[in-house]
């Protein structure tokens, strides 16, 4: 009699797996249970747990995997049938197939918690064992052999039809959402529309090839268990994936008392937040008074207490994050903690610079200063680095370091109006009368554009050099007026006065002792356009 394959007499008994102490399989089984419980086609038939002499209920499944091997096709055509036997002084049941003898069931095999007699329990082993037996006959059949092969060639039509229904409505989507641009049909911004349009068709594609895979999945599961020689892969993908799909729903349900915490500790954050931003935008606005906290500072203090309090609430809810305690989380922080500690040393160092800029008020935005070489407004003064727009139009970018390091010259700090005190500077001989030259000086700074004239134009003697005099004219700038286009007109005025009235800008520098001395008559003291004072005329 043709025998059947190995391998098949193996998929009809693969694995034998265990539940509990009892002949009812158990739904939770442990190690030991696994190793006690026979399984066909991944279905729990019964557990041996009889002792018979030094023969453990380990060695009796074994012993029952070795007969099965020894079973032929003409013996899995006969019904199953139960034997009265009497064994080791025990009432049993012996189940044969074909007058073979299959497994024992001895009265040491019964769990009282089950409340079973043992007729009922043989029944029900037989029962299952039955409805193995029949699937695996009914499939041995030509014609079930037949009919399988052309339900798996439509299978795999339908298959290849959903993929392609898939694509087809891929490129649908894509169409209608290209269309939609182009017509700028969308309720969303047009520059919205072009980057949310390519993310909504990238997810849809990643969706349809989900679909794909899962569909391939159960095709795969569906073919194999069509065919005696692998319905045993096509029960492990079923049982495989419904054990995937309880774990990950088990997951998710623990995780959600968890999730609910770290919920209501973001909202509680945020209405924190909320309340600490009414009360700085009060501050800012001047309506409110804290002490230690000015208007200049409050935009640094909101960010400052808000990292502090997301740290917090960070810290507070890390517990409670599914997967906190996991190998791959722990080395994640280990991670990012290094990353921080290596790369922090010098980002550090500006951010605290930019801490001292922002709360010792040494600048503001819109203050025009000097710093190194660089002269301009302030239009930003960030964590890291303070943005400075030149004479030049130009943005230059100064670390926070650099600037705190160094000398900063505020010209607008005093001015509450925000005009700026110009100062520029002249050199003249000493045969050129001190009083023509502040007069000179003067009526070039009123002739400035852009000059506050309610402020008088002061002019400073610096130094007597060696060979000339060293001038300073300082003047208020009008508010908004730039530093750089009022000197250029200053400077021009100056040399048109000192050319109206014939002086030169030049500063001599004599090699040997002149003939005559170098000075001014009193006679001269007053050349145009200086005027004596009144008491002197």
């Amino acid at each position: 009699m043709k025998r059947v394959l190995l391998a098949v007499l193996l998929c009809f008994f693969p694995s034998l797996v265990f539940f509990s102490h009892a002949a009812e399989p158990r739904q939770e089984p442990t190690q030991q249970e696994r190793a006690r419980t026979v399984y066909i086609f991944h279905q729990p038939i019964v557990m041996l747990q009889a002792k018979f002499g030094l023969t453990t209920p380990e060695e009796r499944v074994l012993r029952i995997h070795r007969t099965l091997r020894n079973f032929t096709h003409a013996d899995v055509q006969s019904a199953l049938t139960i034997v009265p036997v009497v064994r080791y002084n025990q009432q049993g049941r012996l189940i044969v197939m074909n007058g073979k003898s299959v497994m024992l069931l001895t009265q040491g095999d019964l769990d009282e918690g089950d409340d079973l007699t043992l007729d009922q329990a043989a029944q029900r082993v037989l029962a299952r064992m039955e409805a193995q037996r029949t699937a695996l006959r009914d499939q041995y059949d030509s014609g079930w052999l037949a009919l399988s092969v052309v339900k798996t060639v439509g299978g795999l039509l339908g298959l290849v039809v959903f993929w392609y229904g898939a694509y087809r409505s891929w490129r649908v989507v894509r169409r209608y959402y290209r269309r939609r641009i182009i017509e700028n049909r969308s309720w969303l911004p047009q520059r919205w529309r072009r980057f949310t349009g390519a993310i909504e068709t990238r997810l849809y594609a990643v969706l349809m090839v989900m679909l794909g895979i899962v569909a391939l999945y159960a095709w795969l599961r569906w073919v194999f268990s069509l065919f005696p020689w692998t319905r045993v892969w096509g029960e492990s993908l079923g049982d495989w994936s419904v054990r995937v799909v309880r774990e990950i729903a088990l997951s998710i349900v623990s995780a959600l008392p968890g999730l609910a915490i770290v919920l209501i500790i973001f909202v509680i954050t945020a209405f924190i937040l909320k309340l600490l931003k009414m009360v700085l935008n009060q501050v800012e606005a001047g309506r409110l008074q804290l002490p230690g906290i000015h208007p200049e500072t409050v935009g640094a203090t909101r960010k400052l207490i808000s990292v502090v309090v997301w740290l917090f609430a960070l810290s507070a809810a890390y517990p409670f994050l599914p997967g906190a305690n996991s190998l791959a989380f722990k080395g994640i922080s280990v991670f990012f903690g290094l990353m921080l500690t290596l790369g922090s040393a010098g980002v550090m160092n500006h951010a605290m610079s930019g801490l001292v800029l922002i709360y010792s008020r040494a600048l503001r935005k819109g203050d025009v200063i000097r710093v190194a070489d660089n002269e301009g407004l302030v239009s930003e003064i960030g964590m890291l680095a303070t943005k400075i727009i030149t004479r030049e139009n130009y943005v230059v970018t100064v670390p926070n370091a650099v600037v705190v390091s160094g000398k900063i010259t505020n010209l607008s700090v005093q001015s509450a109006d925000g005009g700026i005190n110009l100062t520029v500077g002249v050199t003249i001989g000493y045969d050129m009368p001190w009083r023509q030259v502040h007069a000179m000086l003067e009526l070039a700074a009123k002739r400035a554009k852009g000059i506050d004239l309610t402020i008088a134009p002061l002019v400073r003697q610096l130094s007597l050099m060696d060979w000339y005099i060293a001038y300073e004219l300082q003047v208020r700038l009008q508010p908004g007026q730039s530093l750089a286009a009022a000197r250029n007109t200053l400077f021009s005025n100056i040399q048109d006065v000192f050319n109206e009235f014939n002086v030169q800008i030049m500063s001599p520098n004599f090699v040997m002792q002149p003939e005559g001395t170098v000075m001014v008559a009193k006679e001269n003291w007053y050349m145009p356009p200086a005027a004596p004072p009144e008491g002197n005329k």
